[in-house]
């Protein structure tokens, strides 16, 4: 048996909004332990999303989170020799994780000068249903789909 799991440590609210996601943004989106120029990169971002679409920065961003986090995903098990994909439901915890990991990650894939204008277009997209991170959300719900013939695998 393995030791105890380790406790998870309470985020502290961001100074702007005093929301704990916005902090576990910009935790995912900083890089070498740069906290205070990743939350110059997301508040920059926000103010670019607030004059691309003239509404608020923030309410789009929660609105592009929520666009991207899937609910369904596949997981690899084997049996008898063979590997199946089997469609699980995704836990609360890692929906959110897994939304802010392809927002950044499919901004960083994005053209653009900076991090910060990367991230606003992407958000902006993924708010209207649109951009890599919805289309990698649909492709998740689309295989998982696809292999409902095994979900009688299920553990």
């Amino acid at each position: 048996m393995r030791k105890a799991q380790a406790k998870k440590l309470p985020l502290a609210p961001d100074p702007k909004f005093n929301d704990k996601l916005v902090t576990r943004f910009v935790n995912n989106l900083m890089w070498e332990g740069k906290k205070s120029g990743a939350y110059n990169i997301f508040y920059t971002a926000l103010d670019r999303v607030n004059k691309i679409t003239n509404e608020d920065g923030y309410e789009i961003w929660k609105r592009a989170l929520s666009n991207v986090t899937p609910a369904v995903e596949v997981r690899s098990r084997r049996i008898g020799g063979a590997t199946f994909q089997i469609p699980a439901e995704v836990r609360a915890d890692r929906k959110i994780s897994l939304s802010i990991k392809w927002l950044i990650r499919y901004s960083r894939d994005r053209n653009g000068r900076s991090m910060a204008e990367k991230l606003a277009n992407e958000i902006v997209a993924a708010s209207k249903g649109e951009g890599a991170a919805f289309k990698k959300k649909e492709d998740t719900h689309r295989m998982a789909d696809a292999n409902k013939a095994f979900a009688h695998f299920r553990i």
